[in-house]
């Protein structure tokens, strides 16, 4: 049989400073160039090491294959004197071989199994690794391809399949280069906790062959780490989603049905009380994993410890498979006021319309008595894998009646809370209104439609509060966010860029202007009404305390008389039992949850006071006290509204607000109602007195007003601020790959799709471009983000760029951004461009004219937060200076314009 092996001796260099996400600008193999033999005798330049230069060491893993890399001989304590903890922020280049072996006995090589294309790869608390050819002649013109390391080194998330970059021999081993982008990243390893300085960087990395071997055919596999179930509640599915994990080794297979297993073992009670039915065809391309969505509909009582079925696929080759799933199912009796699972209900609901997605909750002790009361919706820290740690959904004490909701974030880090994680959060609490209205017996707990929350986290989750309640205030009813951090370039400073030595400042804004809206204290306006209990142990050696400390006061600068409240626990480290177990905390939750109503209520502004909303991205935004803002005046900079009564007197003061919307009636009407100086006839209002909003349009510099939001601004106004805004899809992503040969452009839509199933188990199927073309020509009607792989020669990529919705046009294959050419061979570009029948949802680009302006587009793909990258970015031929290596960044203007203001080119 063919094996391979990691060897275990690694080469070492380094380290060398790096801001936090930086590595997804430099290049992976910084400063070495792998299309060139290494010299493992040079030195390089680094402002860590005395004398200034580093040079190769050596190191050597462990039997469980976990690799340890330090540099004691660096003075780190010198450098965090001065730097602070970001100054451990680095960067190392990791080296060692990879050997194929082949069948040793001549039976076994006479015996016809292919020649192996494939290996898997684990990589674990890595950033990014490439397997290249040994051979000096075989690296003339190769590019390596970059996969991205599981860096958070989370549970349940597949190997990595790897195309070896050349066949291996039949007869004798073969010898692979294996690089690893090794990045110590302060939040996710911390500070050194051995009681030295020194920053250890701990790895893991192994590779597989598949198992069986190289079968004479295309075949499938489960993957049964991905499964999705829900719990039964006295016979009955919490929920009504559960998922099947399917990989493709080989072939394009797609998912044809699913029935209940025929067999003699299931009663005739049981084969009707449940039926499973596919959501939709799901096809898998070769070596992508993906999660098959099956609904389940009930219509009597189920008490069996497991669900077994039969999944259904066809391969597009020919040939169909049958695989037996057993689901286990885990029964509870219904809850009581006194008998409830101590490690929450699991129930489940499908995320963006098709992809099954688990939950937590804790039920309340009583049914409601008058109107329900608001859930807490609990956040859970960076790393916390809610349904193998306990702890998170037992830290709040049972509440009397209101439910406890832990949402998954989509993976225990998620998104930080933002995008695609926020949007987990909200549709976990919807989901259990829908849950509990679709079950009779479940009424007298229900929760309302689109209820407001009381928002409760810790560490991220803690960060994540202030976010979801600065954020969405009118949805919040009070906030508890505990050891949070105010946002990631004032948790781990950026002061060690590489980019920042080299880039134009008023590039590096725009791009940084990505990361406005995760910015927290700049939204805590938005808080300065609401109850709050901000919590922080005094001796956190994760998180500072100073953090929590400062966004106190931000919120008491907007409100001196602020209802907030700081509890600082003396002595108490990152994480204590008693963070939210206390007499304290329970009076505050309890306090709030009696006295409000989750329905959606907007408290009454018309008062003798002040109120400032502010808004980054307004679709990433909700409403205060009913006020909600629509559209920017300048897309990519911060918009705000100061509204204040007085006298009778309404006036609102506006900074880089287009468009903005306020609840009516209004009781009592305004004498009077000033815009920016301008005053505004009360008989405006009373042309509208039916309508429950107005809306103000801006132009020109005169408002006016509008019933209707049609009639104020169009949806395609409503430009993404972010590139990462790719990633809150309305249903799976959709990656569109040229047809053509070579394959490695299926390679990247792989590799993509690996990532986003990793990091925020977001599903992806992949078309080709004659399927996008022909489903163009039908009227495209698949929902969900697209995301289009291309040189500019594919049909699909050229119909929607021959729209014109974009001042981005590409003429005889050349692309033009804003009139001006972008032909360098060597030039790639990624932007964010209008769908072609969604308004809600939208397209991004990577244009890619070589394989390594591929790799350099793919890399910046912005799957993580903190990777800073606008509406569209242009990139050059070179890697080595980070940041400083784009030629052009921007946010789109209104209406998908040009927006001057905000373009750097």
């Amino acid at each position: 049989m063919w094996r391979v092996s990691v060897s275990r001796d690694w080469d070492v260099l380094g380290p060398f400073p790096i801001q936090a996400r930086e590595q997804h600008y430099l290049s992976p193999s910084f400063p070495l160039n792998l299309s060139e033999p290494v010299d493992f005798d040079a030195q390089w330049s680094s402002s860590y090491a005395d004398g200034g230069t580093v040079g190769w060491s050596t190191a050597r893993t462990d039997e469980t294959g976990t690799l340890e890399v330090s540099f004691p001989d660096i003075r780190w304590s010198s450098l965090r004197a001065t730097e602070g903890w970001a100054a451990l922020q680095h960067h190392t280049v990791l080296h060692t071989r990879v050997t194929v072996f082949p069948p040793t006995s001549a039976a076994a090589r006479a015996s016809g199994l292919e020649v192996p294309e494939n290996i898997r790869v684990s990589l674990l608390q890595g950033s990014f690794f490439a397997l290249i050819p040994s051979s000096p002649d075989a690296l003339r013109d190769f590019v390596p391809e970059w996969h991205a390391g599981n860096i958070y080194a989370m549970s349940r998330s597949p190997a990595a399949t790897v195309a070896l970059p050349e066949s291996p021999a039949a007869t004798h081993p073969t010898t692979y280069d294996l690089y690893v982008s090794g990045d110590y990243e302060i939040r996710l390893f911390g500070v050194p906790r051995d009681g030295s300085e020194t920053p250890k960087l701990s790895i893991t990395i192994s590779a597989t062959f598949e198992w069986p071997l190289f079968l004479p055919m295309h075949y499938a596999t489960r993957e049964s780490s991905h499964d999705v179930t829900c719990d039964f509640v006295d016979g009955w599915a919490f929920g009504d989603s559960i998922g099947i994990g399917m990989r493709s080794i080989s072939g394009w297979w797609t998912a044809k049905d699913v029935t209940l297993l025929n067999s003699a073992d299931v009663s005739r009670c049981d084969a009707t009380s449940i039926a499973p039915v596919l959501v939709g065809e799901t096809r898998i391309a070769p070596t992508q994993t993906r999660i098959i969505p099956v609904r389940l509909i009930q219509t009597e009582r189920f008490t069996k410890s497991e669900l077994r079925l039969v999944l259904h696929l066809s391969l597009d080759s020919g040939g169909r498979g049958e695989f037996l799933i057993v689901i286990p199912i885990r029964q509870h009796p219904q809850w009581s006021s006194t008998t409830f699972p101590p490690t929450g209900i699991k129930a489940s609901y499908f995320f963006a319309s098709m992809m099954p997605t688990a939950f937590l909750v804790t039920p309340p002790e009583e049914p409601n008595v008058g109107e329900p009361r608001p859930p807490v919706l609990a956040l859970h820290g960076a790393g916390v894998d809610i349904f193998e740690l306990p702890f998170w959904i037992q830290a709040l004490p049972r509440q009397g009646r209101s439910w406890i909701i832990v949402p998954t974030g989509r993976t225990p880090w998620g998104l930080d809370w933002h995008g695609p994680s926020a949007q987990d959060a909200w549709s976990s609490v919807e989901a259990l209104h829908i849950i509990l209205k679709n079950r009779e017996s479940w009424h007298p707990w229900a929760i309302a439609e689109n209820t407001r929350v009381l928002v409760v986290g810790h560490s991220n989750g803690g960060q994540g509060t202030w976010y979801l309640a600065s954020r969405y205030p009118d949805k919040v009813i009070a906030a508890i966010p505990a050891a949070g951090y105010i946002k990631s370039q004032a948790y781990v400073p950026l002061i060690e860029s590489r980019s920042a030595h080299y880039i134009d400042p008023a590039l590096r804004a725009v791009l940084e202007s990505s990361l406005t809206p995760d910015d927290n204290d700049l939204f805590l306006s938005n808080m300065a009404d609401m109850p709050v209990l901000a919590i922080h142990g005094g001796d956190d050696d994760n998180v500072p305390v100073w953090h929590t400390r400062e966004a106190v006061s931000v919120v008491r600068t907007w409100n001196p008389r602020a209802n907030i409240t700081y509890k600082e626990d003396s002595g108490e480290p990152h994480w204590y039992p008693t963070v939210f177990k206390n007499e304290q905390v329970e009076e505050f939750l309890r306090a709030n949850l009696e006295r409000e109503s989750g329905h959606t209520a907007v408290s009454n502004y018309l008062i003798d006071r002040s109120f400032t909303l502010t808004v980054s991205i307004p679709s990433e935004s909700g409403s205060l006290h009913g006020w909600m803002i629509h559209s920017l005046s300048v897309p990519g900079r911060l918009a705000r509204i100061n509204v204040r009564m007085k006298d009778g007197t309404l006036e609102a003061h506006t900074s880089n607000v287009k468009t903005f919307s306020m609840p009516l009636p209004l009781s009592p009407l305004p004498v009077k109602f000033i815009i920016d100086g301008q005053a505004l006839s009360t008989d405006s209002f009373d042309a509208h007195a039916e309508a429950d909003v107005l809306f103000f349009s801006n132009k020109n510099s005169t408002w006016s007003v509008s019933p209707t939001l049609s009639e104020s601004i169009t949806t395609a106004e409503v430009i993404p601020g972010r590139m990462s805004s790719i990633l809150t899809s309305s249903a799976s992503l959709i990656i569109v790959i040229p047809d053509k040969s070579p394959s490695h452009w299926l390679s990247a839509a792989l590799r993509l799709a690996h990532n986003l199933n990793v990091y925020h188990k977001l599903d992806v199927e992949i078309v080709g471009d004659t399927e996008a073309v022909r489903d163009l020509q039908d009227g495209w009607s698949k929902p969900g983000n697209i995301v289009i792989l291309d040189d500019g020669q594919g049909g699909f990529f050229q119909a929607l760029l021959d729209v014109r919705r974009t001042p981005i046009e590409i003429t005889h294959q050349t692309l033009r951004l804003n009139g001006r050419n972008l032909n360098s061979p060597s030039t790639s570009a990624l932007f964010l461009h209008p769908h072609p029948s969604e308004t809600t949802s939208q397209t991004l680009f990577m244009f890619a004219p070589g394989r390594a302006e591929l790799e350099r587009t793919l890399r910046l793909f912005p799957i993580r937060t903190g990777v800073a990258v606008p509406d569209w970015i242009v990139l050059g031929d070179t890697d080595v200076t980070g940041a400083a290596g784009v030629v052009g960044a921007g946010v789109w203007g209104n209406d998908w314009s040009w927006n001057e203001a905000m373009s750097s080119f």
